[in-house]
């Protein structure tokens, strides 16, 4: 008999370890109170420039059906919160004038929280509009760096690299592997400037040595000469890898194997520095490859990337917080409590001084495969590794949050 009252004791006690947990949390849900977090996604279709191959050319919707996913996502674990998330599309045809459609955009959608796929130029426009200072935008579309040290603003964050973040983070592995003799290539089209600048930048802080800088000539046609063209132009000093600026990807895919010297290509091509591939499929990746692929039926930019971080974000937030007042949200975003799986291998969190994302670099190759993911081991930070690669903190010119 006692045993039997022991048993049934023993019993009750498992039963309420499992169902108090659960009256708790439904009847939290039951008086949890209703939210609406509408966002405004806003884009500017670029014309794209004329280039010798249009076979690598990114999808045309590339952030777009990234942010319909992030709101997908949201409305998952949402709605057990009454949380209800809802995205309004604004995508401007490079044939319309921008600031006048920029004005219309904002008139209508008064919502408080903005994911742009914008250019630098555009992104500032849009930040500095009297209409947008009390909205917090997220920058899921621009990989200008001086955005992040002279041009920071308090109401903008960044989802997406910086081309230093990048070329922080390949410059780490060159290191690691000792190839320290570069033959620098700079591309003539938008970016090539900016990521070459950067990439110099990254090789005087790594100390890597450029044995050659060199811009591509203009007007060259590799398609049917690179055999014949390319060994000459990369003749010069020894060197151990060959960067290439080409954002566009208009001539780098025929430098490989036509080098004077038999080295491997980095950049732009080759091992190259991403903000997400479909490639990455460790740390849960593969179930949101999949959750994209099923949606989109194609695989996953790095804008559509930064798109859903930028809605994932302000997820977590509303959900720790119970709040859509933007002020409070962004104090949580930018402080040091935040930490958010974003499936690249380490938790994340924002640079109060920049805005930007903090996040791990992976480093693919053209055939398919993540070749390592940066910070690499052995680059300390007094914070964090991660604060290695991109702007840090005695960097920045400007500041996002003040101390």
């Amino acid at each position: 008999m006692k045993f039997l009252i022991a048993t049934v004791i023993k019993l009750v006690r498992l039963i309420s370890l499992f169902t108090l947990p659960a009256i708790i949390f439904f009847g939290g849900v039951a008086h949890a109170k209703e939210l609406n977090i509408d966002f405004l996604y806003i884009e500017f279709k670029e014309k794209r420039p004329a280039t010798l191959s249009n076979l690598v050319a990114p999808p045309e919707d590339d952030g777009l059906l990234g942010s319909r996913l992030g709101i997908k996502d949201n409305n998952t674990t949402g709605r057990f919160l009454k949380h209800k998330y809802k995205v309004d599309e604004v995508v401007i045809p490079h044939s319309e004038d921008f600031k006048a459609k920029l004005e219309e955009a904002l008139k209508a959608h008064p919502h408080k929280f903005v994911v742009a796929n914008l250019d630098a130029n555009k992104l500032i426009q849009l930040t500095d509009h009297p209409l947008a200072k009390d909205r917090l935008i997220f920058n899921a579309g621009s990989l200008n760096t001086d955005l992040r040290i002279n041009k920071c603003r308090p109401n903008m964050l960044h989802t997406i690299p910086s081309r230093r973040m990048l070329t922080d983070g390949l410059t780490q592995f060159l290191i690691k592997k000792n190839w320290k003799k570069v033959f620098l290539i700079e591309g003539l089209k938008k970016g090539d400037k900016e990521l070459a600048e950067q990439f110099r930048i990254s090789a005087k802080k790594f100390r890597l040595k450029i044995v050659t800088d060199k811009k591509w000539p203009e007007g060259a046609d590799m398609r049917r000469n690179a055999a014949a063209e390319v060994p000459s132009f990369t003749q010069g000093s020894d060197y151990d890898v060959v960067f290439i600026a080409d954002e566009v990807k208009d001539f780098g895919q025929y430098v490989a194997y036509h080098t004077w010297l038999p080295r491997p290509i980095v950049g732009s091509h080759g091992i190259e520095p991403v903000a997400w591939h479909r490639v990455v499929e460790q740390w849960g990746a593969a179930q949101l490859q999949s959750r994209f692929r099923k949606l989109a039926k194609r695989a996953m930019g790095q804008k559509d990337y930064a798109a859903w971080a930028a809605m994932r974000t302000v997820a977590e937030g509303v959900t720790r917080l119970k709040t859509v007042d933007v002020k409070t949200l962004q104090d949580y975003i930018l402080g040091p409590k935040i930490r958010l799986a974003m499936f690249k291998g380490r938790s994340m969190s924002y640079r109060p001084w920049s805005g930007q994302l903090r996040q791990t670099i992976p480093l693919i190759h053209a055939g398919g495969a993540v070749i390592k993911l940066s910070p690499v081991e052995g680059f300390l930070h007094p914070k964090t590794e991660l604060d290695t690669i991109g702007i840090d903190e005695g960097q920045a010119k400007c500041r996002v949050q003040s101390k």
